[in-house]
């Protein structure tokens, strides 16, 4: 049951963007089209998931048995930062149009403060490897769900009659802030 829970809670509950307002940025930024929130998604999902596994792994057998838990941020970093490079080279291989719709957002991935705020907290949290896993993909799969809601109602905010003013970012702003505010009603499930 814990399992579910540690899923449940990540995706809807303490949703990583909607409820600790975390990988703000590329929401925001890569939020325009179905395709590009749907490559992100995808990439930080994998990035995520493989970057708990390695810092988990890294933590248990090398910074707290040497005693260096206050390299933990700067080793996690390296480790994301590895990961996005070679998921950066795949997807310029295997779709070049989504590597370059995607453009500056996909290296930012490394600064996104969703993977490397899953990875400490899953420390933090004192998570086991499959707590930690669960917790992974159940942060990865709440941004996923942010990224596409979003980009779902700014397709659908293109075709709308919006004051000059609030057009583009700003309504955009508005939206993510009515959808935090949504998310508020799974509070009371977990």
């Amino acid at each position: 049951m814990n399992l579910f829970t540690i899923l449940i809670s990540t995706i809807f509950v303490n949703n990583y963007v909607f409820a600790r307002f975390l990988g703000i940025c590329p929401f925001l930024g890569v939020s325009n089209k179905m395709e590009t929130a749907t490559g992100m998604g995808v990439a930080v999902t994998f990035v995520i998931t493989l970057a708990s596994a390695i810092t988990y792994f890294i933590q248990k057998l090398v910074l707290d048995l040497l005693g260096l838990q206050y390299l933990q941020t700067i080793v996690f970093i390296l480790v994301i930062a590895s990961l996005v490079q070679f998921v950066e080279l795949a997807i310029r291989k295997l779709s070049p149009t989504l590597y370059n719709a995607m453009g500056v957002f996909l290296p930012l991935i490394t600064t996104n403060c969703v993977v490397l705020g899953v990875t400490i907290l899953n420390i933090q949290e004192e998570y086991n490897l499959i707590e930690t896993l669960t917790n992974a993909v159940g942060a990865s799969l709440g941004f996923f769900l942010a990224l596409i809601l979003l980009s779902g109602v700014r397709e659908k905010l293109e075709l709308a009659d919006i004051p000059e003013a609030l057009q583009g970012f700003p309504i955009a702003l508005i939206s993510a802030g009515l959808m935090s505010i949504a998310f508020l009603g799974f509070s009371g499930l977990v």
